[in-house]
């Protein structure tokens, strides 16, 4: 059974003109299309159940703009998430009234601000948002900010903790909210700590509510200024701790770890310690023990294996303890929680009871770094 009559007929005269993006209304059985003279609808009209319905009418797009009524090939749905789409079929893709091909098009690498543009009006939920922000070519341009908007708006309603803490590091990329926004997000996190992960990912040296330095970082400074010029990484690391920025990032990381919600906002805190790091590392090791990793930090401190960490100790020796904390953070890593993890899948407070033999060590470490 074809469409019928008047909705073949209203879809062909639809299909005739030059346009941007498809998108159907399943509730209402209504076509929606975008040009650039504005907006059409057809309002569909079932001669048959409306799901057998629906799938004719994306056979008779994807026959107009593929040549072929098999439409959106959804079997590819990881493929195609995994940004893997053709960016000369991008277009078309937009065209075919189909959710997941405008997924496709949202996470390929060829996405633009236009393309983005057509991709919102097709199809507007968080994670396409959260996609989209993943480029830096929409970020630059003038969809960054209305995606950003967009996406603090629906901070409240968000469920999962996970994609909470993306948007929220998303959002405060390239300031695309304003400081009256970042800070009234920021209070929110003290009735939702996990929203603290998204900042120390985002913005690990500027977050609000800074804190004073410790009372050793003009010292350790005075005393690493050569050694900062000739490229130590590690002697730039520890006077960045030990700044005011660095106390607050301490102070923030601590804070969200003692309460974290479930097991994803465990994992996005130990990637923003990773991620302040950056490359900084003792060596390749994954170590999946705080125990061993302590015992590590400790012989790279006593020996001289590393020149680096040997140079700092050379010019501030009274520092040991905070140079160790320091070293032995830099080895905290996702697969220290994946030991605990892989035995529970327990959320809350019994979680973060099976987490202590890791979050105790972490906590000292932090404090061997705070004033």
């Amino acid at each position: 059974m074809d469409l019928s009559a008047e909705d073949a007929l209203r879809l062909n005269v639809l299909l005739s003109g030059t346009l941007e993006a498809v998108r159907i209304d399943e509730s209402s059985m209504t076509v929606y299309a975008l040009s650039s003279k504005g907006e059409a609808k057809v309002k569909l009209n079932p001669n048959c159940r409306d799901e057998l319905y629906l799938r004719r009418v994306r056979e008779a797009l994807s026959s107009h703009v593929l040549g072929s009524p098999g439409g959106y090939p959804v079997y590819l749905k990881r493929w195609t998430r995994m940004g893997q789409a053709r960016d000369e079929s991008l277009e078309s893709l937009l065209l075919l009234g189909e959710p997941e091909a405008v997924v496709a098009v949202v996470n390929a690498s060829g996405l633009t601000g236009e393309l983005a543009r057509r991709a919102w009006w097709a199809s507007q939920v968080p994670e396409n948002a959260r996609c989209m922000l993943e480029n830096n070519a929409v970020v630059q341009g003038d969809m960054g900010r209305i995606l950003a908007d967009y996406l603090v708006e629906y901070l409240p309603f968000e469920e999962e903790a996970g994609a909470s803490i993306q948007s929220i590091r998303l959002v405060l990329q390239d300031n695309l909210v304003d400081e009256e926004t970042k800070l009234r997000i920021w209070g929110r996190a003290k009735h939702k700590n996990a929203y603290y992960a998204g900042f120390l990912l985002a913005a690990p040296d500027d977050l609000p509510e800074p804190v004073a330095a410790n009372r050793m970082w003009e010292h350790a400074c005075s005393r690493l200024e050569d050694t900062i010029r000739s490229g130590s990484g590690w002697a730039a690391q520890f006077c960045r701790l030990l700044s005011g920025s660095g106390q607050t990032f301490l102070l923030t990381f601590e804070k969200a770890l003692k309460k974290p919600s479930n097991q994803d906002v465990v994992v996005s805190l130990i990637e923003s310690l990773r991620a302040y790091y950056g490359p900084l590392r003792i060596d390749s090791e994954e170590r999946r023990d705080m125990g061993s990793i302590t015992d590590d930090a400790e012989s790279h401190v006593k020996g001289e294996m590393h020149g680096e960490i040997h140079q700092i100790l050379a010019a501030l020796p009274e520092l040991h303890q905070e140079v160790k904390s320091m070293v032995a953070l830099s080895m905290v890593d996702v697969p220290v929680v994946n030991e605990v993890f892989s035995r529970t899948d327990a959320i809350g407070s019994l979680m973060r009871r099976k987490l202590e033999p890791v979050t105790g060590p972490v906590f000292e470490l932090v404090s061997g770094l705070r004033n």
